[in-house]
């Protein structure tokens, strides 16, 4: 057997957690949780079709001849999500290597003009028809055909997706390896606060969330309407006067820009900020009580990353060098924006769309009596949803609503493994992609815990430098984002975008998912908050109100009380 295929561990399911294999084929790839885009259990609809796994990651796999895999699927167990990189043959990915390394620099050095003048805009005219055409107010039947162009948009901006994707993972191993050829090691701290976005559409969104604060703070009678302690109170407390129901039409301009985003993206069930406008007027309260200084947290993330950027000028003592640094650095710094726009316009914005075309489906089968709740339609299959339209007496969808409703909180229940099947010495230390969950460490301390008694260490990924003690705050959703005070140390299973508020408040950040390349630890890099991401246990461990320092430069967290 040859290295690549040496077999470390198995674990093909237990009694806490059984696993249904389809084949033996199967039992032999290392399927890993989806924990960063699917934490929770996942929807019958998205399961079916919006996973970011499969045809488009074939697509990725096809385009590019990445050598690194042949496909990425996913397996549904218990209603979560694993996924798994299936391997080329080994002489195949021989006979390809060297396609994938001659055109990626190319790929790398061209993306920023195809993106600003290509992708981008096609993107943009995309999630305007869908949006001009829910504005229209259509009928059943537009709107089952407005599912399939949105089903058709979504699986087109996945493919540039990958093709942004790896442009950009290209940039940084290029700045990478030059910083390694030039100065002779990489200093893992400095490179984290280079590599970060000053000017994308999230910079942008928290600007435009300032600037609404900062009119709230100069109108007493805005201030009175945001001294209620919750966002119902706080609408109402608004229509009950001209200027706070001038002030809600910028909320809904708000909403309708950066609205596009749910708690976690990677799903269909989660309501947007577009529908509710609460965690919006909960943030401006949040802002107000915190006296949030857009300006100044701008300004300090710009000031860290040029000290970090002229740091690592300062090994360097030759001109040469400087020089072929300097042209890495410009490219991979360019291409930096791009993690935050493209969640932006793919991850949030796109399936936030088709979530809007769902719905408006869903409302349409409640009036005719086919649905109790518009959401209901997340509970169904593709095909049951096209079949209820068809004929509804050939779908009993109120009985599978209430089954899959049944089984999904009976899935939270448990505590899905890290892994299932088989790890090998190439799915652990070779396939360079679930770097982003977290592994190979995520296996070592795995491997750890199975000794552990008693859990008063955690030990997780060192996301973002420094040491801070602090009391946890355990969060599950937005809707507890009120709950967050100054100063605390944010427990939660993942963050995303919608999360970023939350940062200009709390000193520290655990999650239980997620790698040094994750949201969580980016965006905490940019604020520099002590982070220590992909714990796994995290959320199970700790409580809020204990006592807790956090690490950021170990990846180790101290429960101390």
């Amino acid at each position: 057997m040859a290295c690549s295929e040496e077999v470390i561990a198995t674990f093909f399911g237990d009694e806490k957690f059984p696993v249904d294999w389809e084949s033996e084929e199967e039992k032999k790839l290392h399927w890993f949780y989806d924990d960063t885009h699917c934490p929770f259990p996942i929807s019958p609809m998205y399961a079916d079709v919006g996973g970011w796994w499969g045809p488009t990651c074939a697509y990725m796999y096809r385009r590019f001849g990445a050598p690194f895999g042949k496909e990425w699927i996913a397996k549904v167990v218990n209603c979560y999500v694993y996924t798994t990189i299936v391997p080329r043959p080994p002489e195949e990915a021989k006979r390809i290597g060297p396609y994938y390394f001659k055109v990626m620099p190319r790929y790398a050095t061209n993306f920023l003009q195809w993106w600003e003048e290509r992708y981008r805009p096609e993107i943009e005219a995309n999630l305007g028809y869908i949006d001009r055409t829910l504005a229209s107010d259509p009928d059943l039947t537009d709107l089952m055909i407005l599912l399939e162009d949105a089903l058709d948009i979504q699986e087109r901006h996945f493919k540039i997706h990958w093709i942004l994707n790896l442009a950009q993972f290209q940039a940084f191993l290029d700045f990478r390896a030059t910083y390694q050829e030039v100065i002779g090691e990489i200093d893992e701290d400095n490179v984290g606060k280079i590599l970060v976005s000053t000017d994308d559409r999230n910079w942008d969104s928290l600007r435009a969330l300032w600037e609404l604060k900062e009119k709230v703070k100069a109108s007493p009678v805005l201030r009175q309407a945001f001294e209620k302690d919750t966002a119902g109170p706080i609408k109402a407390e608004l229509e009950a006067t001209p200027e706070g129901q001038k002030f809600l039409k910028e909320i809904e301009k708000y909403q309708v820009e950066y609205g596009n985003k749910a708690i976690y993206t990677h799903e269909y069930v989660y309501p947007t900020w577009r529908e509710n406008p609460a965690p919006i007027l909960e943030t401006i309260k949040a802002y107000l009580v915190a006296d949030y200084d857009f300006p100044k947290e701008h300004a300090q993330c710009r000031e860290q990353r040029d000290r970090a950027v002229e740091e690592m000028f300062s090994r360097v003592k030759d001109a040469a060098g400087k020089e072929k640094l300097r042209n890495a650095l410009d490219l991979a710094l360019r291409m930096a924006p791009l993690t935050p726009d493209h969640h932006f316009y793919i991850d949030q914005g796109t399936y936030a769309r088709v979530r809007h075309v769902l719905m408006a489906i869903g409302r349409k089968m409640v009036e005719q009596g086919w649905l109790d709740h518009p959401e209901d339609v997340m509970m169904l299959k593709y095909n049951e949803l096209r079949e209820l339209f068809a004929d509804p007496t050939q779908v009993d969808a109120r009985a599978l609503v209430a089954a899959r409703r049944r089984e999904r909180e009976e899935a939270r229940r448990l505590v899905p493994p890290d892994w299932l099947g088989t790890i090998t010495h190439w799915s652990l230390y070779e396939e360079p992609y679930k770097g982003l969950w977290g592994w190979p460490e995520k296996y070592h301390r795995w491997v750890e815990r199975r000794e552990e008694a008693v859990v008063e260490t955690i030990k997780g990924l060192p996301a973002s430098p420094g040491v801070v003690e602090g009391t946890a705050r355990v969060v599950e959703s937005p809707a507890e984002f009120d709950r967050v005070r100054e100063g605390d140390i944010v427990v939660c299973k993942m963050t995303n975008p919608a999360w970023v508020v939350l940062f200009t408040k709390i000193r520290g950040l655990v999650t239980d998912s997620g790698g040094v390349l994750s949201h969580p630890a980016i965006v905490s890099r940019e604020f520099g908050i002590p982070a220590v991401t992909g714990t796994t246990v995290a959320t199970r461990t700790i409580s809020t109100g204990q006592r807790v320092r956090v690490d950021g430069t170990a990846g180790v967290v101290y429960i101390l009380a």
